[in-house]
């Protein structure tokens, strides 16, 4: 079992009980999912610039992602329909804890001129989208293999109702906000 997934289950819950005072445990808000968004660009010119893309989120997440395409052209982006424009993959359960606990201890501390993450990019139904700009603070990319610094999407939803629940929820993780 994951580890971020028993320090949950022993302290995290117990924390927003007595915060929020609910009455029935499976109201207590959880983590359901994280989606990882990686936008290539340069795809719809050459094919194999997603290859890359897709070998570098395969490592840091733990699974094959899917290659997303567009839905409809766009003459001023040059973009075809059904062109191949990014890659896109879901955790859940243990992959997605792992996953966050490799990010909030491993990856953070490594990015560079790193002050915390933004408190106010909840969306108003207990979800948090943060970007990062480069795919290299994971320890599981080789610096010399890869061909381009790529950035990505993080979103990580949860069951809460609330911005300020899912604040807590995240921050019973260690979730290092800006003050």
């Amino acid at each position: 079992m994951a580890r971020l997934r028993t320090y949950y289950a022993d302290v995290v819950r117990k924390q927003l009980v007595e915060k929020f005072g609910y009455k029935n445990p499976m109201a207590v808000p959880k983590l359901t999912k994280i989606v990882i968004n990686m936008g290539v660009g340069e795809a719809s010119q050459d094919k194999k610039k997603i290859e890359g893309a897709v070998d570098n989120l395969t490592a840091i997440a733990g699974q094959k992602p899917v290659i997303t395409k567009s839905r409809k052209a766009i003459a001023n982006f040059k973009l075809r329909e059904d062109q191949m424009v990014g890659c896109t993959v879901t955790l859940r359960a243990t992959r997605m804890y792992e996953f966050l606990d490799r990010l909030i201890n491993i990856a953070m501390p490594r990015i560079r001129d790193f002050r915390g993450v933004n408190a106010k990019s909840f969306d108003g139904a207990g979800n948090y989208n943060m970007g990062l700009k480069e795919q290299i603070v994971f320890p599981e990319i080789n610096y010399d293999k890869i061909d381009k610094v790529r950035g990505m999407n993080i979103t990580i939803c949860t069951t809460a109702k609330t911005d300020a629940e899912a604040h807590a929820l995240l921050e019973g993780f260690s979730m290092p906000f800006q003050k």
